[in-house]
């Protein structure tokens, strides 16, 4: 199960949405061991398109050297598509290297009231995920449970 903080999808969503019509993408880190997305990373499609979304492999080596030195790893990788169903790509199940990572898929269809899925990929299969949203008050309250 995908579990994120509201404001940080409300930024992934805004994100997915500016780019249109081509398809946007990004990813959001979290600490490293954690299944926790904190830190929204939009990144350019180094193929802009409205079929097509790529990271520009000298961004992503510069994030990724970024995400080391912070200790994190990429906990969901996003993008939009012109689809109104939001389903994972083949192309993209096909270079997922990561299972841990969640898919997080935008239909750019429905900006008012966005459509979005999310999926991991083990051994060359997508398994869709069910996704968690915690609410601003929701996190304030396990912040303070969590305080000693």
């Amino acid at each position: 199960m995908l579990t994120i903080r509201r404001a940080v999808l409300d930024s992934v969503l805004d994100h997915a949405y500016s780019g249109l019509p081509d398809i946007s993408c990004g990813l959001v880190a979290g600490p490293e061991g954690s299944d926790r997305p904190e830190r929204h990373i939009p990144m350019r499609n180094a193929e802009p398109s409205r079929t097509f979304w790529a990271f520009d492999p000298v961004e992503r080596w510069r994030v990724r050297a970024e995400m080391d030195e912070r200790g994190e790893e990429p906990v969901v990788i996003y993008y939009s598509q012109g689809l109104p169903h939001a389903r994972i790509s083949s192309a993209t199940v096909a270079y997922a290297v990561e299972p841990q990572v969640h898919y997080l898929v935008i239909s750019a269809s429905h900006p008012e009231t966005p459509l979005f899925r999310s999926f991991t990929v083990v051994d060359g299969r997508a398994v869709e995920d069910r996704i968690s949203i915690l609410e601003e008050r929701a996190v304030e309250d396990e912040i303070n449970d969590s305080t000693p």
